[in-house]
Order: structure tokens, then C-alpha cells, then sequence
């Protein structure tokens, strides 16, 4: 499971190193979230979790008129993002932590977007709610999430290598990355934190893990820092490690082809509007 402090230490490091291979991991998913905030355009536009800055970037880009503000609390992170929109005139990455995020005079958000930034918050119902009072009347929501681990056929398969845990298994809907899988408790989140006209599209997509000359060793070394299978590899020694490295690349394989690495993948993105 991975908490808001994590992103400010070695996950945050991690995501920061790996984000081209993250970005590519996302790319039909970025494309579908990138399109549907477009939709009605926007004047001023809040990435929430911006990470390393691809969606800030792409809706800036085609949008010049218009500002685009990424806001993230991984100084790793911010400091890739900033680097990458630094062309940008209408761009403006800002090390912050969206549930506390304040809009400057006149620079009320009319759109809010984010690709798996939103699972994070410690009480996201009071994080909605405060973005919500942030943005201005008639703005739009528009973000994406995991579905649930059973709908993720490339957890469940990379996680299968690893040695069973006979621990309490972990709370579903606390803070991490399938914390919004079930689309009921995201509308109930939404709903009382007075958001309206919330709207679920689900998106399946291959997450590409590795491509190229040696496209299982690239995804190996991916899945390895980062994903659900890198912390549990890490904390493993000896023969134990060795066994799970073996049946990761015997996972990664079996989804070879073309020289791509391609697994199968499940997202929410999720809409909804403040009343005008």
C-alpha cells in the first residue's frame, strides 16, 4: 500500500526516475482522460497528483490560450514536471498537495483533471470538497482510476509469483492505488462532497510494460521498481527473491509479443460538475 509519505521519499523517487516508462505504461489511458477534458475546453485547468507532468503538458500544448496548473507534493516529481513544461508560458508546476491547494486572484480552476492522482487522499471527501471550493461555478471534474484488483488482470498475475502473506489482508478503501475501484464508494465520495452529474466510463487498455530489441528484460526491470510486485521483490532475500524474479519474467513472457510487453489493464475516468 502506498501513503501520501511515501511520494515524498523513495516511491516519489522511483516514479520520478521511471516516469518515461510510466507515461508509456498509461498511454491509451492518457490519451481517452486528455480528450474528454478537452471536450468543452477551459480557461484554467488544475492537474491534480501531476506526478512527472504529462497530462499538465498535453493539455497545455493544445491549449495555449488557456493555463494549465500541476500541482504535486513529490519534490522528485515537480522538479521532472517543471523541467518538461518549462517552454511552456501557460504552464505552472507548484509543489503542493491538492487537498489543501488554494487558487490564486482570478485563477479559479474551470476544469480539474487528473490521471491517478486523486486515490491518495487521506479523507478524500473533505479533499473534494475543498477542490470544489477552489473551482469555479460550472467547473468540470475529470480523472482516472484503477478499477478494483479483481478487474486488473496484470496485478493479479504479477503479484501471483510472490510467497502468500498469512497477515490481515489490507483495508480495499484505504488510501492507494484501488482505492477508487469500486464505482459506488467514488460517487458517494463525490456526491457528499457536493460534486453533481458524476459519470463513470470504463476504460480497458494494455498497459505496455517494455518494448524494443529486449522487451522482457525492459518490463522485468520496469514491474521491478515500480507496481505492486517491486516493494514485495525488494523486502525478499536469497532463494525467496530469486524464485519471484524467475516467475516474473515467466509473467512477463507469456504477454510478449512483437516485441512488446502488453498487459491487460482496467480504468475508471470519472466526471462530474460543480453547479453553476
Amino acid at each position: 500500500m502506498t501513503d501520501k509519505s511515501d511520494w515524498t521519499g523513495k516511491v516519489g523517487k522511483s516514479w520520478a526516475h521511471e516516469w518515461q516508462r510510466t507515461d508509456r505504461s498509461f498511454g491509451p489511458l492518457t490519451s481517452r482522460l486528455v480528450e474528454m477534458a478537452r471536450n468543452d475546453g477551459f480557461a484554467q485547468a488544475l492537474d491534480i497528483g501531476c506526478g512527472a507532468g504529462e497530462v499538465t503538458l498535453k493539455l497545455a500544448e493544445g491549449a495555449p490560450s488557456s493555463r494549465v496548473t500541476g500541482a504535486d507534493i513529490s519534490e522528485n516529481l515537480v522538479e521532472v514536471a517543471r523541467q518538461r513544461c518549462a517552454h511552456l508560458d501557460n504552464a505552472r508546476i507548484e509543489l503542493a498537495d491538492a487537498a489543501r491547494w488554494r487558487a490564486g486572484e482570478g485563477e479559479a480552476p474551470d476544469l480539474l483533471v487528473s490521471r491517478h492522482g486523486v486515490m491518495f487522499f487521506d479523507n478524500p471527501t473533505a479533499a473534494f470538497s475543498h477542490l470544489l471550493g477552489q473551482a469555479s461555478p460550472g467547473a468540470r471534474l475529470v480523472f482516472s482510476c484503477f478499477r478494483e484488483v479483481s478487474d486488473n488482470a496484470w496485478v493479479k498475475e504479477l503479484t501471483s509469483v510472490l510467497p502468500k502473506s498469512d497477515g490481515p489482508q489490507p483495508d480495499p478503501d484505504a488510501p492507494g492505488p484501488f482505492a477508487f475501484g469500486r464505482s459506488a464508494r467514488v460517487k458517494g465520495i463525490l456526491e457528499d462532497a457536493g460534486w453533481r452529474d458524476i459519470a463513470f466510463e470504463a476504460v480497458d487498455y494494455p498497459m505496455i510494460g517494455g518494448e524494443g530489441d529486449d522487451a522482457v528484460a525492459d518490463a522485468l526491470s520496469y514491474f521491478l521498481h515500480i507496481g505492486p510486485a517491486a516493494r514485495a521483490v525488494a523486502a525478499l532475500e536469497g532463494g525467496a527473491r530469486d524464485d519471484a524474479i524467475v516467475g516474473l519474467r515467466e509473467v512477463i513472457e507469456r504477454h510478449h509479443k512483437g516485441g512488446v510487453v502488453a498487459l491487460p489493464s482496467a480504468a475508471w475516468i470519472v466526471t462530474a460538475r460543480k453547479a453553476g
